[in-house]
């Protein structure tokens, strides 16, 4: 069972942010429960922006360095591709995920994964590819339940991927937990029919989407600058991460809108699938528990009967 933080975005290359300030994000989720160190090195593509592969190296850097401070793996991640929209040119497109792979095996990074693909037929590229690593192959879509952008449904993508030599297939981003804890279930009824096996794999929004449009948050009135009313709460995390493993998903975790609590959320409620609480909980309170030492008497009646709710709300 892994917990896990998807890529912190281009974001954390085009804006003015310290490597201290980025370490010190990948340490906050390490603390918080996360098995992996995922390299920030989403969009980062050289077709995307006009830089070097130093940015993947870089990346590779400051997730490893955090990730021995705690055991952790570390792995690289690649996303779609502009030229692949533009010329659906196999040999190109493959031609980019190639120098990306080679960054990450100079940094012998712990496993791959493919991330953020709306069309199937790119990831199916890109697992080719990575699979030439020797090293094990995640593939993630952000699709909705209805299937990928030219509508393949969401079991066939697992077949293809899995045919393709994935190792493990699930989902990402785009939709909020539990549409995504949909989608993966339609991933592995289609890999049931077909004989198939593999690991399966979630990697959510930290918003609510009860939408479900296609794009997910993308087509939202509020994307990107007003999202803050859809943020999910503990308990929506909660309720997620045991949506998703009673759903045979044992690689678990998030992606735009996550924070650190909410990756502690999902270490919490699995504490006993794993064995053990994150170091972050050391100084928190589960379920509501502070409310107990609260210096208003009102408030700490309140807990008595606001634990037994907020535990029976998580299952």
């Amino acid at each position: 069972l892994y917990t896990a933080v998807s890529s912190l975005g281009s974001r954390g290359v085009l804006e003015p942010i310290s490597a201290d300030s980025v370490r010190q994000l990948h340490r906050e989720f390490l603390r918080a429960g996360a098995d992996v160190m995922q390299t920030f090195t989403f969009y980062c593509s050289e077709d995307k922006l006009e830089l070097s592969g130093n940015i993947n190296d870089a990346a590779c850097n400051m997730a490893r360095e955090v990730a021995d401070e705690g055991g952790a793996l570390v792995a690289g991640g690649v996303s779609q591709t502009p030229c692949y929209v533009q010329s659906h040119n196999e040999t190109e497109v493959k031609a980019i995920f190639k120098k990306q792979m080679d960054d990450f095996l100079k940094k012998d990074i712990d496993f791959l994964v493919v991330e953020y693909f709306e069309h199937v037929e790119e990831a199916v590229w890109a697992v080719e590819v990575l699979k030439t690593s020797g090293k094990t192959v995640a593939a993630t879509l952000c699709i909705a339940p209805q299937g990928d952008m030219h509508g393949v449904p969401p079991g066939e993508c697992a077949v293809r991927l899995v045919k393709a030599g994935a190792d493990i297939v699930g989902i990402n981003c785009h939709l909020d937990p539990l549409t995504c804890v949909q989608t993966v279930k339609l991933m592995k009824e289609g890999l049931e029919k077909a004989g198939l096996k593999a690991h399966l794999m979630i990697q959510p929004l930290g918003f609510h989407t009860p939408e479900r449009n296609l794009d997910g948050y993308l087509s939202l009135p509020e994307f990107p600058f007003a999202l803050e009313t859809r943020a999910m709460t503990r308990w929506d995390i909660h309720k997620y991460a045991r949506e998703a493993y009673n759903a045979g998903i044992r690689y678990i975790g998030g992606c735009c809108g996550f924070e650190p609590y909410h990756i502690r959320a999902i270490a919490e409620e699995l504490a006993a699938e794993r064995g053990f609480l994150p170091p972050a909980s050391e100084k928190h309170g589960l379920w509501g528990a502070a409310l107990e030492m609260h210096t208003k008497p009102w408030v700490r009646a309140r807990s008595i009967n606001l634990l037994p709710i907020v535990s029976q709300l998580a299952k």
